[in-house]
């Protein structure tokens, strides 16, 4: 049986909830797992748990806001500096002085800030899954990939931008087959158990992001690091799926501008390669990570 560890990180006024699967190693350095979102959960990685029977101690968490941890009434309180000091407290409270990373969606982009902004010690690699690192370039992408969709869901979705009201039945039904063909699917009871559990993310999200994937009005509606990529100077792994909201122009883009980096594109997969493509995905990372211990 893998040994599980949940704790609770002080953090401000608020608590940060994680988890770790598995015991530390003197060859292999932890993996510490970024939730995308902003408003996503750890969740998800609960599907990578079998990967530490490899003897790679595996470390997820809840970005305040989401999930376990505090959600906190203060709108203020969800902005990207305030994930990046939860980053760095994490690594500190957990003592993961060497240590690799992954961030997916969301966690991507909060990793190119941390490295960009922090200069952080100690990292080993670095995973960035399906991250922009402009917003204004997400969302230009977001809106070639809905021409894809039906004539009548592409009407729904341009009269919800039009009007500012993303709560008809047509629009929102439009917007899920439109998550289904880039994102993932709605959890249904076929779903892995730990994709049927609630995030507690939506305001995170609303906040932060705004009401969808292309209408970003929220607080990282201005995020854009292109031209602070060049600053990164660990091994970095990017990768996407071929029909991810993450498109190949988005992820080149990122790829072009860190210096050494490598590229994997997942031939079949959304957002979510693990869920899509997942021993591809186990296999990928796996050899990230041991290039680099």
């Amino acid at each position: 049986m893998m040994k599980i560890q949940e704790g609770y990180m002080p953090f401000h006024q608020y608590q940060t909830y994680y988890r770790i699967v598995g015991e530390p190693s003197q060859s292999k350095a932890p993996l510490l797992l970024i939730h995308g979102g902003p408003g996503s959960s750890h969740n998800y990685f609960e599907l990578m748990d079998d990967y530490a029977k490899t003897g790679r101690q595996l470390i997820m968490y809840d970005q305040v806001g989401c999930g376990k941890s505090s959600i906190p009434d203060d709108e203020s309180i969800y902005v990207k500096e305030t994930w990046a000091a939860e980053l760095v407290a994490l690594r500190k409270y957990l003592h993961l002085d060497q240590v690799h990373l992954l961030g997916q969606s969301w966690g991507g982009m909060l990793e190119m800030y941390y490295l960009t902004t922090f200069d952080p010690q100690g990292i080993k690699s670095v995973m960035i899954n399906g991250s922009p690192a402009s917003i204004k370039l997400w969302v230009k992408e977001q809106h070639r990939l809905l021409k894809y969709l039906s004539y009548e869901d592409r009407q729904a979705i341009a009269e919800a931008e039009r009007t500012g009201n993303f709560s008809g039945p047509k629009y929102l039904a439009a917007n899920d087959r439109y998550m289904e063909r880039y994102c993932w699917d709605d959890p249904d009871e076929n779903s892995p158990e730990p994709l049927r559990r609630p995030t507690n993310g939506k305001k995170a999200s609303l906040i932060a992001e705004g009401p969808n994937e292309f209408t970003e009005n929220g607080t990282i509606s201005d995020f854009d690091v292109t031209d602070e990529l060049k600053k990164i100077h660990v091994p970095v792994l990017v990768t996407n799926g071929t029909d991810d909201l993450c498109t190949p122009l988005i992820a080149k883009t990122v790829y072009d501008h860190i210096p050494g980096a490598k590229w994997h594109l997942f031939a079949n997969s959304r957002h979510l390669a693990l869920l899509d493509q997942h021993d591809e995905f186990i296999q990928v990372l796996d050899q990230c990570l041991k290039e680099n211990d």
